[in-house]
This record gives structure tokens, sequence and C-alpha cells, in this order.
């Protein structure tokens, strides 16, 4: 019969003790790490996954947040007080809700999951190919030009700081700001992975 000490049993639940903590730490580790990609996939979910109808050079949104915000508008989801304005360029349009080929084939569309007043207020339409293309001269938009938006009470004007392009896949200059501006969005003539990004900042009284 085996006889076991009594620093025998003691070193064997030492032994035991150390296994448990390192098999514990460890999975804490793994469920953290599985936590975080979770977490991230949310995330990128949740954000501006915002997939493009290249064939109709259409920016629309496919996401099921962004799905369940614009069906919960009727279908005429024009507001008569809703519209923009770019004198440079000659612009005068109203707005309407939603990215829809259906929205931009009359109106200058808004990024649902974007602000329309305080904040980064993102605005798309086609420039080229269709009935109304508001859009198609921002390309020329500098440093400086005006750009008047107004939405119900809320009148402001802004000033371009950027005209930049953008992979389609790159959706930051739409997420919300501390700082009020407006973000246009339009495709790139033949190159259908890129999109023309104009970004204005709100013009401070003097």
């Amino acid at each position: 019969m085996i006889r076991y000490t009594t620093r025998y049993v003691n070193i064997v639940s030492l032994l035991i003790t150390i296994i448990i903590y390192i098999f514990l730490s460890c999975s804490i580790t793994v469920l953290k790490k599985i936590d975080f990609k979770l977490s991230f996939i949310s995330n990128l979910l949740k954000r501006n996954i915002i997939q493009v109808e290249l064939n109709s050079s259409n920016i629309n949104q496919e996401t099921k947040e962004n799905l369940k915000i614009q069906n919960s508008y009727p279908n005429n989801t024009k507001e008569s007080n809703w519209k923009i304005s770019i004198p440079i360029i000659s612009l005068e349009a109203e707005i309407s809700e939603g990215t829809s080929k259906e929205i931009m084939d009359k109106y200058v569309g808004h990024f649902s999951e974007t602000s329309k007043s305080i904040g980064n207020i993102g605005l798309a339409a086609h420039n080229r190919g269709y009935e109304v293309n508001y859009f198609k001269e921002i390309k020329n938009l500098k440093e400086g030009d005006e750009i008047i938006y107004k939405y119900n009470d809320f009148n402001k004007t802004y000033l371009v700081v950027k005209n930049k392009i953008i992979k389609d896949t790159d959706w930051e200059d739409l997420e919300q700001t501390e700082e009020n501006q407006i973000t246009l969005i339009t495709c790139v003539e033949n190159e259908p992975e890129y999109r023309r990004c104009v970004q204005a900042t709100e013009k401070k009284e003097e």
C-alpha cells in the first residue's frame, strides 16, 4: 500500500493549483480575444458599411440597420424645407431621405445614419448619366467656396475645406463629428472603386 506523506500531498496540490491557474488564465485571454473580435465585427456591421451599386453609379446603403432606418420613412420622404445650394456652381436642389436610386433620380439624397443638423451631414447625388445630376460640378469646388444648407429652421453656410478622392470602402468621412460640417459624396467617372468626397465646415460669424 502506497503511503502519501503530507509533503507529497502539498506538492501535488500546489501543482494542481498551478495547472488550474494557467488554464483559467489562458481561457480568460482567449475569451477576451474572442470578445474583441466579436466587438470589432459588430462595429463594422454597425458602421457605414455601404455597398455601392456600381452598374448604376449609385451610392446605396445595404446593411440591415440602414435598411431598417430607410424603411421607417414613407415612400415620399422629401421635406419641403430641406434644401442645398452651392452658388459658385449654380446648384439648387431639394433633399430627400435615403440614397437609393429612386431618391437620387429626383433629389439629393441624405445618408440616413448621418445628422440632419448638428454635426456631420452626409449627402449624395448623381453626377452624370441621369435626368438629374446635381453633383456633376462638385469636382470643381475649391477651398473657401460656400455651401448653403437648410433643414426646416436650421440654416447654415459652410466653406469647402477638402475636395478629394476616396476608396468606395472608406466611409470615415461620414462619421459623426463635434464640429458642424457637411460631406458630399458622388461617383468618379470610369473609376468604380473610388468616390469623390467634398467636405465643408461651418462658416464662422465675423
